[in-house]
Parts: C-alpha cells; structure tokens; sequence
C-alpha cells in the first residue's frame, strides 16, 4: 500500500539524513518491494547482532534468535512498521529494539516466531561472527539484555566505522600500512609495538609514523560520528548519543 506523499515527507524530515531515510524512501517508489529489500538487507547486515543479543539474553536459542532476527527485518518490509516512528523515538537504536519487542510479542501470539524471515533470507548470518558473538554472549552473564544490545550497538557502530576506514585506505593504495596502524586507532600506547619498532619495520621516521596515526584516528572519530548521525535524528545529538554508547562498552 503505498503512503501519501505528505506523510512520507514528513517522516523523510523527521530521520533527516539518517539510515531509515533510504527505507522510506524506498518505501513510496515505483519499485519499493526490491528498494526496500536492498535497504533493509543493508541494514541487517550491519545491525543484526545487537538484536541478535538481545534476543539471546531474553533466553532464546541460537537457531530461534537467528530466525527471528531474520523474521523481525523481513516483517519490517511487510508491515511498515517503520511508518510509526515520532520524535520520541527518533534513534534509530531505540526505535529498532522497540520494533523488535513488539514483533516478538505479535509473532509469539500468531505463533510465527520462528519462521525465518517468513521464508525470505535477507542476508546470511556469518558463522564466524556469530561464534564471536555467543562468546561475548557468554561472558556477559551479569548484563541485562537492554544493557547488553546497548553494548553491542556501540561495537557494531565502531566495526562499521573501522570497515569503512579499511576500504578508505585500501582505494588510497595504503592498504599494508594501514594493516600495521590499525592497533593504534583504539588501544593504549603500552600495549601496542613501539613507535622505534615500527618505524623500524616500516622504514619510516618515527614522526612520520606518528603524523599518520594521528591522521588515521582523526579520520576514525569523523567516521563515526558520521554513523552515529545516522542514526539520531538531529546533529546536536550525536556527542549525547556517543557518550552513552562509550559508557554501554566501558560499564562493568
């Protein structure tokens, strides 16, 4: 069913620039059932762990919470819930897990929880990061699950800002030095090589290599605060938005 167009407008203005634009937008085309899969696949892709987690923290199996993840973002498409969305619930963090709550209390009721996707596989789950996740998934036995999808969140925001930082340095043809920098983006100066050392491993001035760490994480912080925007409503939030998802990864 398509929206009118003052509506789609309206939400268009209310998310900005934001990732749910894409969908939409998508939505309201001439096309809006293939646009809508290719931007909502886009969006599980990125985004399935955090739910993921949360799903698994509220006591559902590994093949369940696959499922319905899968299931959540396929509804998504059928439904519009998107079509909801106000002010109050302009982060996108917060609007997807709010859609999720309700998608798993309308699919328990219907008994379709565990119909994945409804038969439509948006993208598959990559074993290796799902591994990765029942990890930490495992040693966060004193997390809640709001408190742990918090978390997760912020982890799949900085590995989206790393991916991108990645293929920034491979299309500059800095893709090896890079893969030597990487380490110094987030952790501390002890507990990484040796500027001396490196310098030496690389052939390069110790100022030099000093310079172009600073380079690379003045680029990773404008990356991220660039898919934080995404995913606020407005400008003026992302600093608020940043300093909460700092706290979910760093609170014990």
């Amino acid at each position: 069913m398509s929206v009118p167009l003052r509506e789609a407008n309206g939400r268009d203005e209310l998310f900005g620039s934001t990732r749910w634009t894409m969908v939409l937008r998508a939505g309201d085309s001439a096309t809006a059932s293939a646009q809508a899969l290719n931007a909502l696949s886009e969006l599980c892709q990125i985004y399935w762990r955090p739910l993921y987690s949360f799903l698994r923290k509220q006591g559902y199996g590994s093949e369940d919470a696959k499922d319905l993840t899968q299931g959540f973002f396929a509804d998504l498409i059928e439904t519009r819930a998107y079509a909801h969305a106000d002010r109050e619930k302009g982060r996108f963090r917060s609007f997807l897990l709010g859609a999720l709550k309700h998608f798993i209390a309308d699919a328990r009721d219907r008994e379709q929880a565990l119909k994945r996707g409804g038969g439509m596989i948006l993208v598959k789950l990559d074993d290796n990061a799902i591994a990765e996740a029942e990890a930490q998934i495992g040693r966060a036995t004193k997390w809640q699950a709001d408190e742990f999808y918090d978390r997760e969140w912020a982890a799949s925001l900085l590995r989206q800002a790393l991916d991108r930082l990645t293929r920034e340095c491979a299309l500059a043809r800095k893709a090896e030095l890079f893969s030597y920098l990487k380490p110094y983006l987030a952790a501390t100066e002890e507990s990484t090589i040796p500027y001396k050392e490196m310098a030496r491993r690389l052939n390069r001035r110790v100022t030099t290599l000093r310079s172009d760490v600073a380079r690379l994480r003045k680029r990773y912080r404008l990356i991220l605060r660039e898919e934080v925007h995404g995913t606020v409503p407005e400008a003026a939030e992302i600093d608020e938005e940043l300093r909460h998802l700092c706290h979910a990864v760093t609170a014990a």
